[in-house]
């Protein structure tokens, strides 16, 4: 619990503490579409809950006097090793939307990848960032417009692309149906008394471009281009009949560090670099698609292993702490990816949100390696860490 005075958002002391404050900044219905998941949630709560399932194990006596956070992953060097994750309809949330998002991310030295179902452009965010980028995709049916996407990021400088492989149809979100949750959001008798509760971000929205998924919106005829016809037009694209072959074609147009992301099998993770990929991502999409798949920090060494120095992996899902990122590294993982954390400090603060969701982690980081006895990333090996 936070007590907020002038600057609620250095009050936040860790990311539970920017959850609260974005819960009473953003509609109900936009933090739930943050905060909540598939069905019953159970994968959401299990993802980050099964990081208390390990153990560090200190060294003492350690000058840690100094400490390097660097690391080079997707072929960036990188001040934290820490991705921003691929997020949509970030604008949704806070008015400055995926623009604050990849200039917080671009100061604290992170990678930031920009969705498919993002509002803004690929040319808009390369515009305000010449840090690290990746573009998030999918193997869609019009695979011209797949083309489309990875000349645009080319033309654009982005440095990596993600495929998402999780998503063959939309998971089953049932808080969002329970919260009234639409795009574009809809202010209906049941929203009107929370969003007239919230009023500097109904202005906001009002007095902003409206919504739209920006690097879609051209496939649509003019005066149809909301935001809902542009949802339902994306996941239309939603192709059932992917396969491997798919994303090595995809990994051949790209032709650069190439990242697959929604792995959790040691079959898949091996399948994927077979296919192209110089990183895997071990990923359950937040908890947000199939509801009892394992949390990505129970299933990170067998991924390891099989994957051996052949690719970065990084793990995707339920880092709230900068523990928790320290406790992947050590069981293998290059890196980290943030979701749900940035985004509730956007919700929080635009910009200034993000920027503090991404210094509490380092702060936390920093500090667990020097209580760790870790002088370096390349310090934190399987030996500091086993199971309970």
């Amino acid at each position: 619990m936070i007590s907020f005075g002038q600057d609620p958002l250095k009050a936040c002391r860790n990311i539970a503490d920017l959850r609260e404050l974005a819960q009473k900044r953003v509609p109900a219905p936009m933090f739930h579409y943050i905060d909540g998941a598939a069905e019953d949630e159970w994968t959401l709560r299990h993802s980050t809950a099964a990081f208390d399932g390990w153990n560090l194990v200190p060294r003492t006596l350690v000058d840690v006097s100094q400490l390097d956070t660097t690391t080079t992953v997707l072929g960036q060097q990188l001040a934290l090793p820490i991705l921003c994750a691929p997020t949509g309809m970030s604008r949704l949330f806070h008015y400055q939307g995926e623009l604050a998002v990849a200039r917080a991310a671009k100061e604290a030295g992170v990678l930031y990848s920009l969705s498919t179902m993002g509002s803004t452009s690929i040319e808009d965010v390369a515009a305000v960032s010449d840090g690290p980028k990746m573009y998030q995709i999918y193997v869609l049916k019009d695979r011209e417009l797949c083309r489309e996407f990875i000349a645009r990021c080319k033309a654009s400088g982005y440095t990596s692309l993600c495929l998402t492989v999780d998503v063959p149809v939309p998971g089953n979100r049932e808080r969002d149906l329970r919260t009234g949750m639409t795009i574009p959001p809809q202010i209906t008798l049941r929203s009107a008394f929370d969003v007239a509760r919230h009023p500097r971000w109904l202005w906001r929205y009002l007095t902003n471009p409206r919504l739209v998924l920006a690097n879609v919106v051209h496939k649509i005829a003019q005066g149809s281009r909301d935001v809902s016809t542009l949802a339902a037009y994306i996941h239309n694209q939603f192709d059932r009949t992917v396969t491997w072959d798919d994303a090595a074609w995809m990994a051949r147009e790209w032709g650069g560090p190439f990242m697959v992301k929604g792995i959790l099998s040691a079959g898949d993770a091996r399948r994927a670099v077979d296919a192209g990929a110089t990183a895997v991502a071990v990923s359950n999409h937040g908890g947000r698609q199939l509801d009892g798949t394992p949390a990505p920090i129970d299933v990170l060494p067998e991924i390891v292993e099989a994957v051996g120095d052949r690719a970065d992996v990084i793990l995707d899902g339920g880092i709230r702490r900068g523990v928790h990122v320290l406790k992947a590294l050590a069981l293998g993982a290059k890196a980290c990816m943030i979701g749900r954390a940035y985004l509730y400090g956007l919700g929080a603060g635009g910009q200034a949100g993000v920027a503090r969701a991404l210094e509490i982690l380092r702060t936390e980081l920093e500090r667990d390696m020097a209580l760790l006895g870790t002088r370096s990333l390349a310090e934190i090996t399987p030996e500091r860490i086993r199971r309970r």
